[in-house]
């Protein structure tokens, strides 16, 4: 019967997305999560929606191409001072959509204020080591920095940093109120000879999964972004073209965080308990994900100035061979009293479902009770699935300092604020490596894999590829490009 129902439903949503097919010439594209808004970073974090149509409304000085490779956006090019302390933008020509012109103080004003002590960016603790930015002529802009730091262009091009004057954009795109809550986007494309000119067009908008996997499996949308973990399995059982489910290689964190200081299950043995208990493989073989891997270590392989992180030696013994030993393990801490329930925090989705039953499988055959919490502020964990901005291990361990989370080091983040502070680059990359050498020892952090992200692209979109950052551009989609995939 329960199968039955979600065939019915899943065919009435397929009903109701056939009757609203954009128009042929505009590339419709849909967002996982609410209706996308032109918001201020500024302000605070932005949501997937808010980040695609800021992305593409309100560029920053670069941007990213399909490959997640940085190009220029309103710097038609810079350059990098041999100490790398100096990054010196050149603005192109371009105007704002009351047709004055952009100009370099202008953008160097709304870069300061997104790192101003009032900021609220989600990216202003990766940009601390900004000295100043200053607009040195009227197209010219230099980005001062206390010690060099090679991952700024990456984190220049992410959405957050766009720039915003008064609620406009500053390109590609125009945008305008469109239908149903949709926004049109569109773009004139002047040719290199200035004989012709292109007009692209993207109707932009966001829905539930359910509702963006029923309009691209029904024609009605060309691309899908923004899918996760918790709602890949409603792109899974759709019956999509062949081909259309698209995974990007994304960096970043996916695992559970301790949410509460003090306690029964606040200890460093006890967190290393559970983060052994847990059978990795079996959700990495579930999410059925190309090239997931299971992950037991804060950092991961490929940043920048660090070694491949040593992994645990009991990754090295099977799930099923290690539980006698963690029973014991648990009984030993614990003794013949009752274990306290754990708590966790999981957003909504069948993913999460899967992730909630694995754990109350695997940590309840230590003995514990495990629940969903519906508020993280009562969870004992809550997950954290997070995206890097750059290659950089910074990102990686900044994002657990004690003005962050509950359950912190101490020497942990003395060793962050060492690294942000030396100008010497493998010094700073060494006092990083000892501050994930600590969390990982005091199990602030229990990762599980990689961050998964996911989208639906149709054969109308040419020019698409997956890269680290999970971001993509919705510039030139019906063109073929090299990268694509």
């Amino acid at each position: 019967m329960r199968r039955i129902l979600a065939v019915l439903m899943i065919a009435g949503l397929l009903g109701a997305a056939s009757c609203h097919k954009q128009p042929k010439g505009a590339m419709s594209v849909v967002v996982i999560g609410g209706e996308p808004q032109l918001r201020d970073p500024a302000l605070g974090p932005l949501s997937v929606p808010d980040q695609v149509l800021l992305a593409n409304v309100a560029q920053g000085l670069v941007r990213f191409d399909p490959a997640g490779n940085i190009v220029s956006g309103l710097a038609e090019r810079w350059t990098v001072t041999d100490d790398g302390l100096s990054y010196i933008f050149r603005l192109a020509s371009a105007k704002w959509p009351d047709g004055s012109k952009i100009t370099a103080a202008e953008v160097a004003r709304a870069l300061k204020r997104d790192i101003t002590n009032r900021s609220r960016n989600s990216l202003k603790d990766q940009l601390g080591a900004v000295e100043d930015v200053v607009a040195m002529t009227d197209r010219v802009i230099e980005i001062s920095l206390i010690s060099p730091r090679t991952d700024l262009l990456s984190i220049l091009a992410q959405p957050d940093m766009g720039i915003l004057r008064d609620g406009e954009g500053t390109g590609p795109f125009t945008p305008q109120p469109g239908p149903q809550g949709k926004i049109t986007l569109t773009r004139e494309i002047v040719s290199p000879d200035d004989e012709t000119t292109t007009r692209q067009e993207v109707m932009l908008g966001g829905a539930p999964a359910g509702r963006a996997v029923a309009a691209f499996a029904a024609g009605a949308a060309d691309l899908v972004l923004g899918g996760t973990f918790a709602d890949l399995a409603v792109a899974q059982h759709a019956q999509l073209p062949r081909g259309s489910l698209r995974f990007d290689p994304a960096s970043g964190l996916f695992g559970l965080e301790p949410t509460q200081s003090g306690g029964a299950l606040d200890k460093p043995q006890v967190r290393h308990l559970l983060s052994q208990a847990i059978d990795r493989d079996a959700l990495v073989a579930a999410l059925a994900v190309p090239g997931l891997v299971p992950r037991a270590t804060l950092l991961e392989p490929g940043l920048d100035g660090v070694s491949p992180p040593i992994v645990p030696a009991w990754t090295a013994t099977g799930y099923a061979d290690r539980t006698a030993a963690l029973q014991a393990q648990a009984k030993s801490i614990f003794g013949s009293a009752a274990k306290p329930p754990i708590w966790v925090a999981l957003p909504d989705g069948p993913g999460a479902q899967l992730l909630l039953r694995l754990l109350q499988r695997d940590w309840g055959a230590l003995g514990f009770t495990v629940e969903r919490a519906n508020d993280a502020k009562v969870a004992d964990f809550e997950l954290i699935d997070r995206v890097a901005p750059s290659s950089s291990p910074a990102w990686f361990v900044r994002q657990f300092r004690c003005t962050f989370v509950p359950v912190c080091d101490a020497q942990a983040d003395a060793l962050m604020d060492g690294a942000r502070q030396t100008p010497v680059p493998a010094q700073r990359y060494a006092l990083l490596a000892q501050a994930a050498a600590r969390i990982d020892d005091a199990q602030l952090f229990i990762p599980i894999a990689a961050p998964v992200r996911w989208s639906l692209v149709s054969a109308r979109v040419q020019n698409f590829a997956g890269n680290r950052y999970a971001r993509h551009t919705l510039t030139d989609l019906e063109v073929a490009s090299p990268g694509g995939e």
